[in-house]
């Protein structure tokens, strides 16, 4: 059988569900809408910031296993 690669497919998510519960963890309460936004831009922010660092992490370890 043939191993087909979906290129689409998603590697890793973070739902609101998921930030939600985190804020429940952090500061006992759910998010608004307003906040919800915010996080969604610092996780962005965050998220992008040093990419090339994390693939580059990623190719590494990949390489060291061949």
């Amino acid at each position: 059988m043939k191993d087909t690669v979906k290129l689409n497919d998603l590697l890793f998510g973070i739902t609101k569900e998921d930030v939600q519960i985190k804020a429940m963890e952090k500061i006992g309460r759910r998010l608004t809408k307003d906040e919800l936004k915010i996080a969604e831009k610092g996780l962005e922010a965050g998220l992008t910031f040093d990419i090339d660092a994390i693939y580059s992490a990623i190719f590494d370890e990949i390489n060291d296993k061949k």
